[in-house]
């Protein structure tokens, strides 16, 4: 019974002594403080420092277009159900959020002479044209308007059938054909939708037109 005493002081001391060593790895030793305890319990997507966002310039272009171009992006529509998308210089032209595309063909005549976004008829010299398609492009086209497009710079017009998709950026008075042009047909074995090919996108920087002094 003598031993009691000394017995229970001692294993006073043992619990003490493991008590401040356990507190001592949790909280990084002397002076080590709270930072290691919410390190150890700190989540994976805590412990990697997030990459940053990639930069997006005009009309979410990954890179800046060179001085004296227009950033633009036309988007085709998706079937019947999405509509098209065109965009110049960080400006929606046209879209379902705006409630101004239909079925069909979808134009924007931009007279980059004057930096003036108005649709204008005749078409004057320099005019670009944004075209994109949503759900029919072809069936209402007739021959004199294909001629119009394939004069405008298109080289694909000629071809565009029924529920094609098809984006193109031309202008009046070009000489050559356009590089800004996509078609896909339409066509029941690869048709990313039920009836209608996949959507098109197309993104690039237009030089504006310099009027001779």
């Amino acid at each position: 019974m003598r031993l009691a005493g000394p017995l229970r002081i001692m294993a006073l001391v043992i619990s003490v002594g493991l008590t401040w060593l356990v507190a001592s790895i949790l909280l990084g030793g002397p002076g080590g403080g709270f930072p290691l305890i919410q390190q150890l319990f700190a989540g994976p997507e805590n412990s990697v420092t997030a990459e940053p966002r990639a930069r997006k310039y005009k009309c979410g272009l990954p890179q800046p277009c060179p001085e004296e171009h227009l950033a633009f992006r036309v988007v085709s529509g998706a079937a019947n159900v999405i509509g098209p998308k065109i965009c110049l210089e960080d400006r929606m032209l046209m879209s379902s959020v705006k409630d101004n595309v239909g079925r069909g063909l979808n134009i924007a005549l931009v007279n980059d002479v004057n930096d003036l976004l108005k649709f204008i008829r005749p078409l004057h010299e320099g005019t670009l044209v944004f075209v994109a398609s949503y759900d029919d492009p072809a069936t209402k086209m007739n021959e004199e308007t294909r001629k119009l497009f394939s004069d405008l710079g298109s080289k694909n017009v000629k071809d565009l059938a029924f529920r094609d998709s098809w984006v193109f950026v031309g202008a009046k008075g070009v000489q050559n054909k356009s590089p800004f042009e996509q078609h896909v047909k339409n066509s029941k074995h690869s048709n990313k939708y039920e009836g209608w090919p996949e959507a098109l996108e197309m993104e690039g920087c237009i030089p504006r037109r310099t009027t001779a002094s």
